[in-house]
């Protein structure tokens, strides 16, 4: 179960990081303030994530924090003034022995032209999940739930937050639907296809009890499991994600977000409604979809530029 936000060590950090701000350096109230909200804003997202210690909080995690401003439709200037408000904190946790290592040193805000989510290619996705399926075929319970898990991901184009969520009760297999529990409480039915129907299966099936076979309290409602049988967490998932993508091309985070990017540009490039798509992926406001149409146009421009001749 994901902690509290207020019941964590990096709160308790970034309260005498402003503690420090104000009486170590005598800064504004007013600019105090602005810090105090940034990092209030990235505790309850790392809460979100499992992650609970300023030694917890890695690049992947900041570069995600960032992106899901971009998403959220922030000022270029409030995300940049974020990025300098989480170095600041990382830089005085380096200093005081809270963190071994600065991962904020490598944190950039988001440029001009570098707002649009990064969108791993079909075919790529394709041999990505033909490698997972490759490597399940031995029947690894492991392999067997990494393969489901990011066959589901990219099917459904999932949160990474629904995706964990996901009891055994809540997949009808009949009719090929997951039900989820996404934004603001807010419930949905997706579909997913044959592939990860069978990827799913064999989860299931075959993978499934071993974990629980191997663990002294399983979880007997999750879908997922970890390797301890309890249910598999955010983190966990972001692991896997990050080795999977570790050596694919592209600018922005490398995290589960990616398989769902991917999924709406392949859909909207495969035809799909924009309405369809803003329902199947739970937004809001159909303007939060739009930025996908923008990545269909960029890619097609792209296409235009290297292969037509009077480009």
């Amino acid at each position: 179960m994901t902690p509290a936000a207020e019941d964590l060590e990096l709160v308790r950090a970034t309260h005498a990081f402003l503690d420090h701000l104000v009486h170590g350096r005598g800064l504004s109230a007013q600019t105090v303030r602005a810090y105090s909200g940034d990092l209030e804003d990235l505790v309850a997202f790392a809460a979100e994530r499992g992650v609970g210690r300023p030694d917890e909080l890695t690049l992947e995690v900041l570069r995600d924090w960032l992106w899901r401003a971009t998403e959220r439709g922030l000022a270029r200037t409030t995300i940049a003034r974020r990025a300098s408000s989480v170095r600041a904190f990382t830089r005085w946790a380096a200093e005081t022995g809270r963190i071994a290592t600065d991962p904020g040193v490598r944190l950039r805000a988001p440029k001009g032209g570098a707002h649009l989510p990064r969108v791993v290619r079909a075919d790529r996705v394709e041999g990505i999940l033909t490698t997972l399926g490759d490597r399940a075929a031995d029947g690894d319970p492991g392999a067997l739930r990494d393969h489901a898990v990011v066959e589901l991901l990219y099917a459904s184009a999932l949160r990474v937050g629904e995706l964990v969520g996901i009891d055994l009760t809540d997949v009808d297999r009949n009719r090929l639907t997951v039900r989820v529990l996404g934004k603001g409480g807010r419930e949905r039915v997706v579909p997913f296809g044959v592939p990860a129907d069978d990827a799913l299966g064999a989860w299931m099936e075959q993978g499934r009890p071993v974990l629980v076979g191997r663990a002294q309290a399983p979880d007997p409602s999750a879908l997922f499991l970890g390797d301890r049988g309890a249910r598999l967490g955010v983190r966990g998932v972001y692991r896997l994600i990050a080795r999977i993508l570790a050596s694919e091309p592209g600018d922005g985070p490398a995290g589960p977000h990616t398989f769902r990017h991917s999924a709406a540009t392949h859909l909207l490039d495969g035809g799909a409604d924009l309405r369809a798509v803003q329902e199947m992926l739970g937004h809001a406001s159909l303007g939060t979809t739009q930025i996908y149409t923008h990545v269909s146009s960029a890619r097609l421009r792209e296409a235009y530029r290297s292969a037509h001749p009077r480009a």
